[in-house]
């Protein structure tokens, strides 16, 4: 299996932006001193903003200190998480939600990062938002945190679709990717009002696509 160079903690860990993420883990660590978050969604206000490839690169950097941690592609319109560490997306989360054998024994790839597993999409089904929803989500959910210290769910954008904001209200916090001088400020305030209304638990903001020296200084917000 070879690496997935396109992931800078893994091409280059010992870059200013390598580092930015590990600075967005130890932030998350200190976001979890009252509550222990053990399971995380990470969205956007909009398309293309950088939340799938900073859920994998976050991600990277938890496994990095022997943390076992899984990746579930809960984008059940365009996952990208199987692209991102080239694997298979034939089996994953909506097989979970329809096999009792899978829910027994969630249907998990191994990647290039020891300790950090994937849980892809699976088959797309027609209506994602009943589905993440559902209360067999919630038995998915608890059947993948007894083999977990951490879940990282990939979700479609707030705005885009309601699969997020459903989806926020069964986790322990939510991470919002905004994008450097492409995310509108009027669609962020949007997306924070939505998870807002359902009392999910927003940790803050995250910066992407932003110069090396704002990153370092102000990555996670």
């Amino acid at each position: 299996m070879s690496d997935p160079s396109g992931l800078i903690t893994i091409s280059d860990p010992t870059s200013p932006v390598a580092e930015a993420y590990r600075t967005l883990r130890m932030n998350m660590q200190f976001a979890a001193l009252d509550k222990a978050l053990r399971s995380v969604l990470i969205t956007s206000p909009g398309s293309g903003e950088g939340k799938s490839t900073t859920l994998a690169n976050l991600a990277v950097t938890m496994g990095q200190v022997d943390r076992s941690v899984v990746m579930v592609d809960s984008d059940l319109r365009r996952p990208h998480l199987h692209e991102l560490f080239r694997l298979h997306n034939e089996t994953g989360l909506t097989t979970m939600m329809l096999d009792d054998a899978a829910l027994a024994s969630p249907p998990l790839q191994e990647t290039t990062v020891p300790g950090l597993r994937l849980l892809a999409s699976g088959t797309l089904p027609p209506r994602p938002a009943d589905l993440l929803g559902s209360q067999r989500m919630d038995k998915v959910i608890e059947a993948l945190l007894s083999d977990a210290d951490i879940l990282l769910f990939d979700a479609p954008p707030v705005m885009a679709a309601t699969d997020a904001v459903v989806l926020s209200t069964k986790m322990d916090g939510v991470l919002l990717v905004v994008s450097a001088g492409e995310t509108k400020r009027e669609a962020a305030q949007q997306a924070l009002e939505r998870l807002n209304k359902v009392n999910a638990n927003v940790l803050g903001a995250v910066l992407a696509n932003a110069q090396v020296s704002a990153a370092m200084g102000g990555y996670y917000r």
